[in-house]
């Protein structure tokens, strides 16, 4: 059993799947740990995804929500999600059922091997050819820009120690990149396999043109470029409407 566990799941358009991935992550967490939350950011859903997560959070208080003033995209949510963490350890979940909840227990093995973050990497995900290059380029550029070691990838499924992520949250950035944000902090990094779901409801927004601007933004704001600083923008990373917490 670990002492305490946070659980951050950016929310956009999930109204679908929000009641399944609440029971699987309570199921999981009530075996593993002595004390968890489960904090859910609703990222300007059009649905009613925020109603659902009113609802759960009224069936059980260890749900906590927050919805922003508007779309403000996956790593603005999840950073808004880590400033309002108290536990120990920090998971971070897809909101759409590919992650699988049944699959935190590894990571948690995982980092006890004395990592200070982990993240989970789909063993058997399958992609487009084009998405497959598209996985190739992302990579290799990532290893430039962020000084990445060749030997580790990331996702959006991850598990980090408190002591990484209060130095994290601290971090201004205008441009909220985490894994970039990770690699400024520590190194000591670790990889495990997990299985991975078909997606259930909903489509991906891939596409090369999001990958392009992506990289620019890396660049811009990660990279030692002197170019790139010229076009740096600041202001506030994300705005609260509703919390309840």
């Amino acid at each position: 059993m670990w002492s305490s566990i946070s659980v951050v799941v950016p929310v956009y358009n999930s109204e679908n799947s929000l009641e399944e991935l609440y029971n699987r992550l309570s199921n999981v967490l009530i075996k593993i740990s002595y004390k968890y939350e489960i904090i859910l950011i609703d990222d300007g859903s059009v649905d009613e995804s925020y109603e659902k997560m009113k609802d759960l959070h009224g069936r059980d208080n260890r749900v906590k929500i927050i919805q922003l003033d508007g779309n403000f995209g996956q790593q603005n949510a999840i950073m808004c999600g880590f400033r309002h963490s108290k536990g120990e350890y920090t998971v971070t979940i897809d909101d759409d059922l590919q992650h699988k909840p049944e699959e935190i227990e590894k990571l948690m093995n995982k980092l006890d091997e004395g990592y200070d973050v982990v993240y989970g990497i789909a063993e058997n995900k399958q992609h487009s050819f084009y998405r497959n290059i598209g996985s190739k380029i992302t990579n290799h550029l990532f290893n430039k820009i962020c000084l990445k070691p060749k030997d580790v990838k990331v996702s959006s499924f991850r598990i980090i120690r408190r002591s990484i992520l209060d130095r994290m949250i601290v971090d201004k950035t205008y441009f909220v990149y985490l894994s970039a944000i990770t690699l400024k902090i520590t190194k000591n990094i670790g990889n495990i396999y997990t299985n991975h779901d078909v997606r259930k409801y909903g489509t991906s927004n891939y596409n090369f043109l999001k990958l392009l601007k992506l990289f620019s933004r890396l660049y811009i704001y990660y990279s030692n470029g002197f170019f790139g600083k010229i076009f740096i923008k600041t202001g506030e990373q994300y705005k609260i409407k509703n919390k309840m917490i």
